[in-house]
């Protein structure tokens, strides 16, 4: 199927690695030229590189800390009019004490997976609207879905920022901009592999047993390739995909169990 993005332009935030590297593969390969933005830019630079030479479009990178308001405020000023956004905080979930957690703590969490993504979707969506074409992708969590104990602070953040881009959708489609977010579960990233080793810690088992302990738990048997959800962001931001908008998208394999 040609999606029908070719030429377009594509910001794409985490882009260095995990999900956000095949979000930008999937790019790629549909003719879509790149901005990335992560905070290493060794890995920005070798990623940009690789993706431009496989794809053969123009892949330029920025490295900054989307976690600061600062930074997403200068990158605003410069990211040359994104036809589409892949929003993705790369600040990995790790589990705190609600009780424990303080102020400070809380204002982190929201800054990472909240504030950050609203800032950069608002300032996305004029232009986009103006040229009459605009997609959003937000890489979330399927846990939003089913919080977990221990993940409070960024399961709260992920569904505020859910629920603002609902109260969104309806004023921005009219335009054919919209914008969804995919809900992934275990997917073969280096992040999640720094997850279970630091799960293995915390409970005084192994790695494996860890690993089979989440295997078990998904009905497909397996942690998915992160190219499985680079495809899905990719079709979400093509030519086809103006009709879907304001949805959260679980892709995990069959954990979630919940009818909506």
């Amino acid at each position: 199927m040609d999606l029908g993005i070719a030429g377009r332009h594509a910001l794409v935030c985490g882009g260095s690695r995990g999900l956000g590297r095949a979000a930008a593969e999937a790019l790629a390969r549909e003719g879509v030229h790149l901005t990335l933005v992560a905070r290493d830019a060794g890995a920005l630079t070798a990623a940009a590189g690789a993706i431009s030479a496989e794809a053969g479009v123009t892949v330029d990178h920025i490295a900054t800390d989307l976690t600061c308001p600062d930074a997403r405020a200068r990158l605003t000023t410069t990211w040359g009019e994104p036809d589409i956004l892949v929003c993705n905080p790369g600040v990995r979930q790790t589990p705190a004490d609600i009780h424990a957690l303080g102020r400070d703590g809380w204002d982190f969490w929201m800054e990472a997976h909240f504030h950050a993504v609203r800032d950069l979707i608002l300032a996305a969506v004029p232009g986009m609207c103006g040229r009459g074409f605009g997609r959003v992708v937000n890489i979330s969590v399927s846990n939003i879905k089913f919080p977990q104990t221990g993940f409070a602070h960024s399961h709260a953040a992920r569904a505020a920022l859910a629920a603002t881009i609902a109260a969104m959708v309806r004023d921005l489609a009219p335009h054919n901009v919209v914008i969804n977010s995919v809900l992934p579960g275990f997917f073969d990233t280096e992040a999640l592999r720094q997850n279970l080793h630091s799960h293995a810690e915390r409970a005084s088992r192994s790695y494996e047993a860890i690993v089979a302990d989440r295997l078990a738990r998904t009905p497909a048997g397996r942690f998915a390739d992160p190219a499985e959800c680079g495809a899905l962001i990719a079709f979400l931001c093509s030519a086809h995909g103006g009709f879907i908008t304001g949805q959260n998208i679980v892709n995990d394999g069959g954990v979630y169990q919940g009818l909506f």
